[in-house]
């Protein structure tokens, strides 16, 4: 993906200093470990790469801190729960995101994002942060995660691509609208804060829906499929870059998008 990096935690203040200047209230956090294995324990350490770079952020910089929670990226075999005898145990991975979002949390995170879309995770999370006096901790749940070929080049770039089948039992179907708005409402009834529907430009009609039928916080994925599909076409001199840009993100906003995460964000801001 163009212009967009993977940086150490040596150049992390170096990027949330733009960041701020810039005036960009926010920031989310994806973590690339040294190390894999089938537990994903680099996801939970407290030395793990993202509890590091969540202190060094907060470390003079006021910049709201969201933190990704998931096994993907950790993980040997590259899913998003547990794997056992070929097949995702939901229940036993609960545990586990709940260990992420509280060392998140202790870290300094402001708010946590569950994006494995295993069944009662907002739930699990909530009583882990509140058993832990982190009941201020906001939850933002990926509510409704499609599943998506505009994931691609985020997957190459953090190498979490599942290593063997795909995501099809855990992430929404595309063409399945209510069942989108089944999990938003389980999310809702365990406690989610903010409500996130991924990716988003294939989806404004959900999150119109989400928007309009429960009216809480909406934000939307501006995926990395969507960002390099404006950049490859405009490399070849087929539309106009920052016209595009601007046009795609106007219409997640006016779809009722609250607010919006993009790799577009730092150009964006500096128009």
């Amino acid at each position: 993906m163009p212009n967009q990096f993977r940086y150490p935690i040596s150049e992390l203040q170096k990027v949330t200093k733009k960041v701020d200047e810039l005036g960009i209230p926010g920031i989310i956090i994806f973590g690339m470990p040294n190390r894999k294995d089938e537990f994903g324990s680099e996801a939970y350490s407290d030395k793990g790469i993202v509890q590091k770079a969540i202190r060094k952020i907060k470390d003079g910089s006021d910049l709201l801190v969201i933190s990704d929670v998931c096994l993907c990226q950790y993980t040997s075999h590259g899913h998003c729960g547990l794997v056992q005898e070929g097949i995702i145990n939901n229940d036993e991975t609960l545990k586990f995101l709940s260990k992420i979002a509280l060392s998140h949390a202790e870290s300094g995170a402001d708010i946590v994002a569950p994006s494995d879309m295993m069944d009662g995770r907002v739930n699990a999370i909530r009583s882990k942060l509140d058993e832990n006096s982190f009941e201020d901790i906001l939850i933002m749940s990926y509510a409704a995660k499609f599943l998506s070929s505009f994931y691609g080049p985020f997957r190459d770039a953090a190498h979490s691509a599942p290593v063997f089948g795909d995501r099809k039992t855990y992430q929404i179907e595309p063409g399945n609208a209510l069942e989108a708005l089944r999990e938003v409402e389980f999310d809702i009834n365990e406690g989610a804060d903010i409500l996130m529907v991924k990716p988003a430009l294939s989806y404004l009609d959900i999150i119109f829906r989400v928007k309009e039928k429960y009216g809480l916080p909406t934000a939307a994925y501006n995926v990395s499929g969507e960002y390099s599909m404006i950049k490859a076409a405009s490399k070849l001199g087929w539309i106009d870059e920052k016209k595009a840009m601007k046009e795609l993100l106007l219409s997640i906003k006016r779809a009722g998008a609250d607010f919006i995460i993009s790799y577009f964000a730092l150009e964006y801001a500096s128009l």
